[in-house]
């Protein structure tokens, strides 16, 4: 028996020493285990003592910048190819089309001058429309999109030219001239955005570029100096490079006898009426091979291609997609309307002279100039060599707009006026005598006489077109760099204008030469004055008109739910309506900008739209002060009542 006690007793010891069941184990490790892990990422979410916040941040910037200097090298580049392939490709099929061999042996009846008549037509009066669809297609696509888009276009010139007729080159002719004036305010307008970047990403630790408040008065001035200046300065290399199909190929088939071409000429330069009046239709020497147009024609195209590959891969946005959604928000019909409501600022009225003035200079010196003066002189063979050395004058010069870092914004602008004035002048006193004066005479290729004036001359007009382009791109992007929302309205004006002043050019043509050299020094001399009465207007102070941009509306509905207070109820209704009767009273008024006063014109936000802005009368004492006050007063008491009524209803449901 006592043997049997003893071991029921070592029975019941072990079964109170039973091991403990597996779950307690894995309890256990598990504990251990995220222990161990929340140890790794403290430590891997803490500080590193080897990352420096500061210097990362520092390299993000300098990334940034690089960015946008790789956005504006590529743009213009892009820019210059579009141009040149345009413009090389337009002078080639011209001089093949006028000459009247080329045109019966290849394309027999088909009529190749009257289509080159309604091309050029195409080209020159669409764009008198354009600033009814440019800030829109600019606010739908995107700046850099419409970029793209529109050498999309100038590369569907090109194309059409492979099968010459008249249902293939018009139809791109006339997409050509509807997409100039969106081309050009793109790039105005991306030129001045990339300098405002371009100053966010060098001054980020600004408490206003990190808010994304308006930039101060000032700031980005001189970056828009520099952007535009290096634009201009790649871009006016598309005049050498639209020679080169002139140069490298045609120029071997043109008729040396400088005589023959020119045998029924009887003056040239100021004395003459149309462009060269008895100018020989038979140019060339002997016709280029088909297939050596097609080359021709490929290689351009396939530049054209490179460009468009430019633009979509190498040229960054032009700003963030939340501020190309507020832009876009200020409803379409706004859009529309407000290019014509900034002629209210007499600023922009007063630059539309000079506007005008830049698009009849440009076009005389390439065909005005170019062809009554140095082809009539010189022959046909050397119109590449003027254009050239126009084109490489243009591109130095234009280097010297960087003098507006240390000197006056007047100085560009005046300056050129003057080089053009002087020659202008000088012109209505030049005509040179026809290189042929007799028929079956030959004389010398190039003319001692006039060859050196004559480049003289294009080097002279280059220097004025240099700063005349880039003095008004610059001073308009310096008039408007705080006003980020309103760039694209104003570079529309701007090349509107100088479509419309190309389209003038288009109809004088046939005028004589002393009327349109008058035209060009009255147009001068009335932008000269403008300018002055501009400048003298904001030295004295003279308050400027800008139209109200109405701050962005977007409608977000659903997800209720989310809200904590009031979800089963919104107050969107009663929102909508105070912003209808905000708009309706802020679309009757202006904004009346006072030059040198500094402020933050927009509503209070993220974006500097000009929704609030009190007009320089801040505070309840200012009529419009009071509106605020009493619709903020108004809001405050149905939402008092609003309270009111929900604490009332849950009084009720208590008692219930």
């Amino acid at each position: 028996m006592m043997e049997a006690t003893d071991g029921e007793e070592l029975i019941r010891e072990a079964a109170e020493h039973v091991a403990p069941p597996n779950g307690v184990i894995n309890e256990v490790l598990d504990a251990g285990q995220e222990d161990n892990m929340q140890e790794q990422m403290e430590e891997f979410l803490g500080p590193q003592p080897e990352y420096n916040e500061e210097e990362e941040e520092r390299k993000y910037y300098r990334r940034k910048k690089l960015g946008v200097i790789k956005n504006v090298i590529s743009a213009s580049v892009a820019a210059m190819i579009v141009y040149g392939v345009y413009m090389g490709l337009l002078q080639m099929q011209l001089i093949l089309h006028y000459d009247m061999t080329y045109r019966e042996v290849k394309y027999s009846n088909l009529g190749l001058q009257d289509i080159d008549q309604k091309m050029m037509m195409g080209i020159n009066v669409t764009p008198i429309i354009g600033l009814l669809y440019t800030p829109l297609l600019i606010r739908f696509l995107g700046t850099k999109w419409m970029m793209f888009l529109a050498s999309g276009i100038y590369a569907l010139f090109v194309s059409t030219n492979y099968w010459e007729r008249y249902y293939t080159l018009v139809p791109s002719a006339v997409a050509i001239g509807a997409a100039i004036v969106p081309l050009w305010a793109s790039l105005g307008h991306y030129m001045t955005r990339m300098a405002q970047q371009y100053y966010e990403y060098v001054n980020y630790k600004e408490e206003h570029v990190q808010e994304q408040k308006k930039l101060p008065k000032g700031a980005c001035h001189s970056y828009i100096i520099v952007f535009h200046s290096v634009f201009h300065i790649i871009f006016n290399l598309s005049f050498v490079f639209a020679q080169f199909p002139m140069r490298l190929i045609l120029h071997h088939y043109l008729i040396d006898n400088q005589a023959h071409i020119l045998c029924n000429v009887k003056s040239c330069g100021a004395k003459i009426s149309g462009v060269i009046p008895g100018f020989n239709t038979t140019v060339l020497l002997s016709l280029p091979r088909s297939k050596l147009l097609i080359v021709v024609e490929s290689v351009l195209m396939s530049f054209a291609f490179l460009a468009m590959i430019m633009f979509l891969v190498l040229c960054g946005p032009a700003y963030r997609p939340t501020e190309e959604i507020d832009l876009r928000s200020i409803g379409w019909g706004n859009i529309f309307q407000l290019p014509f409501k900034h002629h209210r600022d007499y600023r922009l009225r007063l630059l539309c002279p000079f506007f005008i003035y830049s698009g009849f200079e440009i076009v005389f010196a390439v065909s005005g100039f170019s062809l009554s003066y140095g082809v009539c002189a010189l022959g046909l063979k050397q119109l590449w060599l003027i254009i050239v050395v126009y084109g490489l004058s243009a591109s130095v010069f234009s280097s010297l707009s960087l003098c507006l870092l240390r000197l006056p914004r007047w100085v560009c602008l005046i300056g050129g006026a003057i080089v053009h004035g002087a020659l202008i002048i000088a012109l209505l006193a030049f005509s040179p005598v026809p290189g042929g004066n007799q028929c079956g005479t030959v004389q010398p290729q190039n003319s001692p006489d006039y060859l050196a004036p004559i480049l003289i001359i294009a080097i002279l007009w280059g220097l004025g077109t240099a700063l005349n382009k880039t003095g008004v791109g610059i001073l308009v992007g310096i008039l408007y760099a705080e006003e980020k929302e309103r760039l694209d309205f104003v570079y529309t004006i701007y090349h509107w204008l100088q479509a419309v002043a190309i389209f003038v050019v288009y109809l004088w043509s046939e005028m004589p030469m002393r009327a349109k050299l008058s035209i060009l020094l009255a147009t001068l001399l009335l932008a000269c004055y403008c300018y002055w009465v501009m400048e003298r207007r904001l030295v004295r102070r003279v308050p400027y008109r800008l139209p109200r941009i109405p701050r962005p509306k977007h409608k977000v509905k659903g997800y209720r739910y989310l809200e904590e207070d009031n979800s089963d109820e919104s107050d969107s209704e009663d929102s909508d309506e105070d912003d209808e009767d905000y708009d309706k009273e802020e679309e009757t008024e202006d904004e009346e900008h006072v030059p040198g006063e500094e402020g933050n014109h927009g509503y209070e936000g993220d974006h500097d739209y000009e929704g609030d802005h009190d007009g320089g009368a801040c505070g309840h004492d200012s009529p419009k002060g009071q509106r605020r006050h009493r619709r903020e007063k108004e809001k405050g008491v149905r939402e008092g009542e609003r309270g009111r009524a929900g604490e009332r209803n849950g009084e009720n449901v208590e008692k219930i």
